[in-house]
């Protein structure tokens, strides 16, 4: 057996260098997910229909609010792994690992549960049509139970991020992505020695591909003796503590809301679009075929000074928390404007990718994307100082300025200047929004008080010895329920 890994440090070295060796992985493991759900797309709605098609759609809003309700969790574990290595105290990080896994098992199965036998009744009460409702009950059912694999698969990875790790979630996830795409044709048609199984084989595929790649992830941390492997004498610490896990909800639950203010502010601006027409609406779906794409970079570099940051939060390195901040934002810059300025260089090009060469939706397309695209610049920003500041446990001012930009300044613009401008006023709205939530973030940051938020409140009974740097170390085997007595909520 090989010897024991060690902490991968993100409290020293060159920042630039670090930071983007960090974030590529994560940029990967984001273009791997797209790219599965499209290949995925294009089986169902080229060879089942589109009422099969229509199915998945639905099923998928489901099971983003189900994962978007995790995330947040996921999310504050990585923080709290960041924290914890950063202070030099890796038993307080295998702690945060702990309960984490006995939450996420937990809740996973009882979820799991829970939407096998309501399937039905969420699916209708989304309003899926008729004709689609029995394919997208095929098709979820079995994603419930992928559920727990999923679910126990998105921790781990977030963990091994905070334990600055990028690059074997990223393998892990391609080995995911492979098995999916490859075995969707063979599970949906049955060839040679599968069963067809129709819209079914799409998500026994999702299936099959999460719970082989969580095996082959554990077994992995197994062999390579990971420092966050919890053995067989450990078992104790699969016992929540109680106060890590009101930090990994509390903290969690406002990270997770975020992407439901996101998803469903793009729900309503998708409802002032559809009154346009089906020309309008097909150049929108093409340009924001597009636009996911311009996102992933200031994704990935936002995740990566999210765990980056963290870590030099727990060695209290505040000089470096700010250049990881300015780093990223000249990334986002860099990474995301090199790419808008290709789409402005090839934008009718890349536009017919997905749309006729020759259609009035083309050139509705080409207009919208010269006016929103640049704006992805703004949001950008915004998601890297969002990552700085929440990962001191400040998670809440993230979500108000979300809430305020996406419902609050997005749907009101458009709605208010339609007589005036036309479709005009839901694109102009685009980068309204996003300059405002930029300006805010940059307002946070600056005069904010996120420096002092905690992600666990520290006990007064005194302060942990530091090293010259600052650092505080703690004993190996000291507990986090006796430096921990309750939440600063920031």
């Amino acid at each position: 057996m090989r010897p024991a890994t060690a902490p991968a440090s993100l409290t020293e070295g060159p920042i630039a260098r670090s930071l983007l060796l960090f974030a590529l992985p994560i940029l990967g493991s984001t273009v791997l997910q797209s790219l599965n759900a499209s290949v995925n797309a294009m089986w169902i709605g080229h060879f089942l229909g589109e009422a099969a098609l229509t199915a998945t759609s639905n099923a998928t809003l489901i099971l983003f609010l189900l994962l978007s309700a995790v995330f947040g969790v996921s999310m504050a574990s990585t923080i709290l792994v960041g924290q914890s290595l950063g202070a030099k105290d890796v038993a307080e990080a295998r702690r945060v690992v702990g309960t984490g896994v006995g939450f996420f098992v937990a809740v996973s199965l009882a979820v799991a549960i829970a939407g096998w036998f309501g399937t039905a009744g969420m699916l209708r009460l989304l309003g899926t049509p008729p004709d689609a409702l029995p394919y997208a009950v095929a098709y979820l059912r079995i994603i419930f139970v992928a559920l727990p694999s999923m679910y126990f698969y998105s921790f781990l990875m977030m963990t091994l991020r905070g334990a600055g790790d990028s690059k074997t979630p990223f393998l892990f996830m391609g080995l995911s992505v492979v098995l999916d795409i490859g075995l969707n044709p063979l599970l949906m048609f049955g060839w040679g020695p599968f069963p067809k199984l129709g819209i079914a084989g799409s998500a026994t595929a999702t299936l099959i591909a999460q719970t082989v790649a969580l095996a082959a992830l554990l077994i992995t941390l197994y062999r390579r003796r990971h420092f966050l492997w919890i053995g067989r004498h450990e078992l104790a610490l699969l016992k929540p503590d109680a106060a890590i896990l009101r930090a990994l909800v509390l903290k969690g639950l406002p990270m997770g809301l975020q992407m439901i203010v996101i998803s469903s502010s793009a729900i309503v601006m998708m409802r002032l679009v559809n009154a346009y027409g089906s020309q309008t609406v097909a150049a929108y779906g093409a340009a924001t075929q597009l636009w996911t794409y311009v996102q992933m970079p200031a994704m990935a570099i936002g995740a990566a000074v999210s765990s980056m940051a963290a870590q030099n939060v727990g060695a209290r390195l505040w000089q470096r928390v700010d250049r990881i901040a300015l780093t990223g934002v000249a990334y986002n810059f860099l990474l995301g404007g090199s790419l808008i300025a290709l789409i402005y260089l090839f934008n009718r090009a890349a536009l017919n990718l997905f749309l006729p060469g020759d259609g009035v939706a083309l050139e509705l397309a080409s207009h919208l994307n010269a006016i929103v695209v640049w704006s992805f610049l703004f949001f950008g920003v915004t998601f890297v100082l969002f990552g700085v500041v929440r990962s001191t446990g400040a998670v809440w001012p993230p979500l108000v300025i979300l809430l305020l930009t996406m419902w609050f300044v997005r749907p009101p613009f458009a709605l208010a200047l339609q007589q005036r401008l036309g479709a005009d006023a839901i694109w102009w709205s685009f980068p309204l929004g996003s300059l405002i939530s930029m300006l805010l973030a940059m307002a946070y940051y600056r005069y904010g008080g996120w420096r002092k938020a905690r992600m666990l409140a520290p006990s007064h009974a005194g302060q942990a010895p530091t090293t010259g740097l600052g650092v505080p170390v703690a004993p190996m085997g000291e507990s986090i329920r006796s430096k921990t007595a309750a939440l600063d909520m920031h």
